[in-house]
């Protein structure tokens, strides 16, 4: 499961910076549009459209970035108060629940872009965008999410076979204020010494 789960953590970086990405251009797109509309009083046609592509795309792909950061669970006031097994147990009734919802929402987004496909659709903007084309990228980063909550889950049931409640904790559970400031002194020593490096380069 290892390899599996590094590949995981490489698509779901990339999904983050695809969101991120997109959700940047659009709102430069928006930017742009407002501008030419008061100076110009022009416009650029379906600004407002591919920025709510943008955001959805990003939203989707940006999720299981999400799940494997345990950014995803933000109200922790009587968890943290909770023997370890039992939050353990609550984390994986949790993510269990959590998968399926959006297993839900990915079955009935498959039935939307299939519709959109077999008819055609286009938007009704002046862009004419083929529907089947956002929503087939917004349903690639629902799939996305869905693998990497699967891998979780299994992991996580792996860890309960060999009672290894603190593991499932650290893997799903709610990060501790510790774990989130020992991540923020690591990523500020690797932007110091990245700068470091390229000041000694110079």
């Amino acid at each position: 499961m290892g390899p599996l789960f590094a590949l995981a953590q490489t698509a779901s970086r990339f999904g983050l910076w695809l969101g991120g990405a997109l959700i940047l251009l659009s709102a430069l797109v928006i930017g742009v549009d407002v501008v030419l509309r008061k100076a110009l009083a022009l416009s650029v046609g379906g600004a407002d459209e591919l920025g709510g592509y943008a955001l959805a795309i990003g939203t989707a792909w940006g999720l299981s970035a999400a799940l494997l950061d345990r950014n995803h669970i933000r109200i922790d006031s009587l968890y943290l108060l909770f023997p370890d097994w039992l939050r353990a147990a609550l984390d994986i009734l949790g993510l269990l629940a959590f998968s399926a919802v959006f297993g839900l929402i990915g079955w009935h987004a498959i039935g939307v872009v299939d519709q959109s496909l077999t008819a055609g659709s286009r938007s009704m903007s002046a862009l004419q965008t083929p529907l089947a084309l956002p929503q087939g990228i917004w349903l690639a980063g629902l799939g996305l999410f869905l693998a990497v909550a699967a891998l979780l889950l299994v992991r996580a049931l792996t860890m309960l076979g060999r009672r290894d409640v603190v593991g499932i904790v650290r893997l799903i559970g709610v990060r501790t204020a510790k774990e989130e400031a020992t991540d923020e002194v690591r990523s500020a020593e690797a932007v110091h010494m990245r700068i470091g490096g390229e000041e000694r380069r110079s």
